[in-house]
């Protein structure tokens, strides 16, 4: 039987990079040898997918905190069992851009909805499964504001918010870290592609016992 796969989530904000460097970890680790499957949320299944285009399109507004929330976790609910679990099982990693850490910080610091209710969804929805290792990129909101201006496409909702929302979720990711020190580790991803990429390899070593 297969050694159950490791399990990678990238977060932050809008505009860190977390989908470039999690495409660049999975290509490191490929030719370290190892089986990875790069996968994102919301989304990463068919019906999951369905759900991240209510989600990240159309007018900033049109959810409510708490409905968006049940929305999100109806996303990952299919994502983790339908895919995530099933991978992990036969022994593949997973990197994941984005996952728990994201609606914390982004509905429940964002958006006000009580971190105690996004604990007990948490809970519910996923029990004691949490990834192996989270990398937290933070870029400055002058970073954050030249990457996503004119960014082609029209999931954009997120980046539309205002400014105190933004900070609001920068601050919800830094707490997360502070309160999950051996999970979560802050990257600073203002630097060049390379520089972050860099600094990612060393902690998966690092934290993960991977040379």
């Amino acid at each position: 039987m297969a050694a159950r796969g490791k399990f990678i989530t990238l977060e932050g904000g809008e505009g860190a990079g977390k989908s470039t460097q999690a495409h660049l970890l999975a290509d490191w680790l490929t030719e370290k040898g190892i089986s990875v499957a790069a996968t994102r949320e919301p989304g990463g299944t068919p019906s999951a997918e369905e759900i991240r285009s209510l989600l990240v399109t159309g007018e900033t507004g049109r959810w409510d905190p708490l409905t968006e929330t049940l929305l999100h976790y109806a996303a990952r609910r299919e994502h983790v069992a339908r895919l995530i679990l099933p991978t992990l099982e036969s022994g593949q990693w997973i990197i994941c851009d984005r996952f728990v850490d994201s609606t914390t910080a982004y509905q429940g610091y964002g958006q006000g909805v009580a971190l105690a209710t996004i604990a007990k969804l948490r809970q519910t929805v996923l029990g004691d499964f949490k990834p192996d290792l989270t990398l937290i990129l933070d870029v400055e909101p002058e970073t954050r504001c030249t990457r996503t201006a004119g960014r082609p496409g029209t999931e954009d909702r997120y980046e539309r918010m205002n400014e105190a929302f933004h900070e609001r979720v920068r601050a919800g990711f830094h707490a997360i870290a502070a309160a999950e020190p051996g999970r979560c580790v802050v990257i600073r991803a203002d630097q060049a592609v390379e520089a972050v990429s860099a600094a990612i390899r060393e902690t998966v070593s690092e934290r993960l016992n991977r040379e």
